[in-house]
């Protein structure tokens, strides 16, 4: 089976995992277009460790405010009602366990729920920043990823090898392909998304992988 990465799909399931109230934050990259694709009717507050509450879509085309950035350096907006403080306030919050969920890309991702999202060994990287609170404080971790790597390796691994984020934190795997979550030492599936199939899923898989009772193939549209 043909597969073409589509990062779309990973953000419109993720999105709707969301309640009314939960409070959320989306790393940098690819989770931040979880925001784009919340179904109407749900209201989520967005926040950022750099000290928001409350974020909106991105501005408008030369409507930045070079004042008003997300955590990654983004330009963003803030919604009415929505508020600053400062990273102690923020780190409080996270740390707290005031955190619902928290969206974070992957370089590794295991079956025991460990994370590897910041440090590839000999690169130049800024630091972890907020990612190890973030996994520790949040209710749920999503780890959010295309699901082959470029030399056309599933992403789930039976242990990472970079160095690690989190260890046996990450609750739910959302990929191109399928829906996961990490129970007891293996993926455990619960969707793929058509075209794929839990044939293809297990194919290509080599780390332990268990298909859920109530698997189904569902259409991402």
């Amino acid at each position: 089976m043909d597969y073409t990465p589509r990062k779309d799909v990973i953000a419109k399931r993720i999105a709707r995992l969301f309640s009314n109230g939960n409070v959320v934050n989306l790393g940098i990259g690819l989770p931040t277009q979880v925001g784009n694709y919340v179904p109407e009717g749900v209201d989520i507050i967005l926040q950022s460790e750099n000290g928001f509450m409350g974020l909106g879509p991105a501005p408008e085309k030369g409507k930045e405010d070079p004042f008003l950035v997300n955590a990654g350096g983004a330009p963003v907006t803030l919604l009415s009602g929505g508020c600053y403080f400062d990273s102690a306030t923020s780190f409080g919050i996270i740390r707290g366990g005031h955190v619902d969920y928290t969206v974070l890309g992957v370089l590794e991702v295991d079956q025991h729920g460990n994370l590897a999202n910041y440090k590839i060994p000999g690169k130049m990287v800024p630091g972890m920043g907020g990612a190890m609170d973030l996994t520790v404080g949040s209710k749920k971790v999503i780890a959010a990823t295309v699901h082959f790597d470029k030399k056309g390796n599933s992403k789930l691994m039976e242990k990472c090898t970079l160095p690690l984020t989190a260890l046996n934190e990450v609750d739910i795997l959302v990929t191109d392909v399928g829906y996961f979550e990490i129970k007891d030492g293996a993926f455990v599936l619960k969707e793929t998304f058509a075209p794929y199939t839990a044939e293809f899923v297990q194919e290509s898989t080599t780390a332990n992988l268990v298909i859920a009772p109530d698997y189904k193939q569902v259409v991402i549209i």
